[in-house]
């Protein structure tokens, strides 16, 4: 039986392999059907509850098994070296497959009697339901998703992949490497078949995206050995640094290097240029509406993504006007902020203040990215110091700090969090892209960390990896889970003593204010017709970020709609269930014990996470009296 692993999505986060996963395949087609009848219904069969629970459990495992195995991009992520010469497979005929077997999952998943089964895997039948229903929903808008998009389309995994997940500690690790290389053009040219196909029924990019998703391939096959270029291309930097760590003979090395190169030459990068020619060809035919109100069916497939990234059913103009009241609170907030420093002038004139004040960022130098590094480190172990204060469990995996590689700075999101491989040899890892530091001031810097750090998103992603539940449920993505998480760490580290600067107070406040303007301009964007531009100066009037960093926010939410407006949602409804859990106890409340309950199960839909906390509520009521 294959280990435990994690392998959350996002993205995503990176997840962000959620948008590209959630199209692609979960079991086979034979294991699929004899699941259906081998689970047989227990009131036929006579299961006691302990062989039921267990049949459960193998259930789980057999359908996780045969996710990673037809997703070798999933099982690289996760640290599972299954598949590691392989690509997934695109084709339509798969993803076709894809759709009659989650439908014979959530057959065989209704045989399982929910008498018989211990409360944590009732959960997890609850959640392996909604999963796979969430997937479901995704499979009939599949021609909707853009297959290729400037930050994480088809083509990303490659890149990401080799360079980020693809583990060199053997010969065999060293060939997969190659296979994998020599594999590049079956898939791209997958990538290519639907392009074209969706092309004859109009179906294309943003245009603005054609010239961003060419320069980020371009960057690929940029360096030695695809030009006469003395620097190296990312990929063959990563190749050269990998082989010649292992303890082999150099003429061994010599050979694998040799290999590698020649695939890279004569198999990946005319792919990619084939890719590229293609991107150019329809680049004329590009959108110039930027929301998916644009597709035949897209006020529906606009909700069936709001309801997926929110686990809510609230509609677009709902989120919109919460939006609206949530940015109008936090600037409230924030002229309490503004007075408490003696600023003169208006909120508009604070916030051009903070973008341009060059004291309250590090400099576009060398030295300015280092120190801005070190300065994470800083607040990075001030918090582990007070996390015991506020959590029963801690992680024990591993966690760095990293920049973001130079050859996707450019294009990559200012900052996020890759959650740690299982068997410990990745971290949990938190990037920073150092590309534009006016991007990046000192007011961010804590909630910023905070965030995509501890107590975020490596607090939530690896106790979930360490939990006791079935692997599937580990990497499941339930967006405002996770970034409700996220975004909740940022504010609760004000009660931990944090902020004490009223400039990183101010940050924490436009950090949040920064989430609350995605309600506003996700749903402004995708179902009130605004445009890249009407976005852009929306956040540039209401947030004190830097231009640059308002540029590539809209683009992102144009490339991924719906999935900005899960941080508030998910926070808003943190905070009220840690409201309902404070005025029930009383003075029974334990913070610790709260948050241990909040992620002691994985991402949860938050209708889930509700009935979970309310269940633990009304446990250590009976239990305390």
């Amino acid at each position: 039986m294959i280990a435990s692993l994690h392998a959350r999505v996002i993205l995503l986060r990176r997840r962000l392999l959620l948008a590209f996963f959630m199209t692609l395949v979960v079991v086979t087609a034979e294991s699929a059907r004899s699941d259906a009848s081998n689970f047989a219904s227990p009131g036929l069969t006579g299961n006691t509850a302990a062989q039921e629970q267990r049949r459960l459990e193998r259930f789980f495992d057999d359908v996780f098994e045969r996710d990673l195995e037809r997703s070798p991009i999933q099982a690289a992520f996760a640290g599972e070296p299954s598949g590691q010469d392989r690509w997934d497979d695109l084709s339509i005929s798969f993803q076709e497959e894809s759709t009659r077997l989650i439908a014979a999952d959530l057959e065989a998943i209704s045989r399982f009697d929910d008498a018989l089964l211990s409360p944590s895997l009732q959960l997890s039948k609850q959640v392996f339901i909604r999963d796979r229903q969430q997937q479901l929903a995704w499979q009939e808008f599949r021609d909707e998703h853009y297959l290729v998009e400037p930050l994480w389309g088809a083509q990303a995994p490659i890149t990401a992949v080799l360079m980020g997940a693809h583990p060199v500690n053997t010969v065999a690790d060293a060939e997969d490497y190659i296979t994998r290389i020599d594999a590049v053009p079956a898939y791209l040219d997958e990538v290519l078949r639907q392009l074209e196909s969706r092309a004859a029924k109009g179906f294309y990019l943003v245009d603005w995206m054609y010239p961003q998703v060419i320069a980020v391939t371009e960057a690929v096959i940029s360096g030695a050995p695809f030009d006469g270029s003395d620097q190296p291309s990312p990929l063959w930097e990563d190749v050269q640094e990998k082989f010649n760590r292992l303890p082999i003979s150099s003429s061994l090395r010599d050979e694998l290097l040799a290999d590698a190169q020649s695939a890279l030459v004569l198999g990946l990068a005319p792919a990619y240029r084939r890719l590229i020619d293609t991107l150019r060809r329809h680049q004329p035919q590009g959108a110039t509406a930027d929301g998916v109100w644009r597709f035949e069916r897209g006020q529906q497939f606009y909700q069936m993504l709001l309801t997926f990234y929110t686990s809510t059913n609230l509609s677009a103009d709902a989120i919109h006007a919460l939006g609206l009241s949530e940015v109008a609170r936090l600037h409230l907030e924030m002229q309490r902020v503004m007075t408490q420093l003696e600023f003169d002038g208006s909120l508009s004139d604070f916030f051009d203040h903070v973008r341009t004040d060059a004291a309250l960022r590090f400099p576009d130098t060398t030295q300015g990215r280092n120190d801005y590094m070190a300065e994470v480190a800083a607040v990075i172990k001030a918090m582990e110091g007070k996390l015991p204060q506020y959590f029963g469990r801690l992680p024990e995996a591993d966690f760095v700090v990293k920049p973001v590689e130079s050859y996707r700075e450019a294009t990559e999101t200012l900052a996020f969090y890759q959650s740690p491989s299982l068997d410990g040899r990745r971290p949990g890892i938190y990037y920073v892209n150092l590309y534009d530091m006016a991007a990046l001031p000192r007011t961010d810097l804590e909630a910023l960390a905070f965030h995509e750090g501890i107590p975020g998103h490596h607090l939530e992603a690896s106790l979930a990896l360490e939990a006791n539940i079935p692997d599937f449920q580990r990497y499941t993505p339930f967006v405002a889970f996770s970034e409700g998480w996220g975004l909740y760490a940022e504010s609760l580290a004000k009660e931990m003593g944090f902020y004490t600067d009223p400039y990183a107070e101010f940050g924490r406040l436009g950090m949040e204010l920064w989430r609350a303007t995605r309600l506003v301009v996700d749903t402004g964007i995708h179902a009130k017709g605004w445009s890249r531009e009407h976005a852009i100066a929306y956040l540039e009037a209401n947030t004190p970020n830097a231009y640059s960093d308002c540029v590539s926010a809209v683009e992102r939410y144009i490339s991924w709609p719906g999935q900005g407006t899960a941080y508030t949602l998910g926070k808003l409804r943190l905070m009220a269930l840690r409201d309902l859990a404070q005025s029930a106890l009383g003075q029974q409340f334990d913070i610790r014990e709260f948050h241990d309950t909040v992620l002691a199960n994985g991402p949860l839909p938050l209708d889930l996470l509700e009935a979970n906390i309310k269940a633990y509520i009304a446990e250590k009521q009976a239990r305390d009296g």
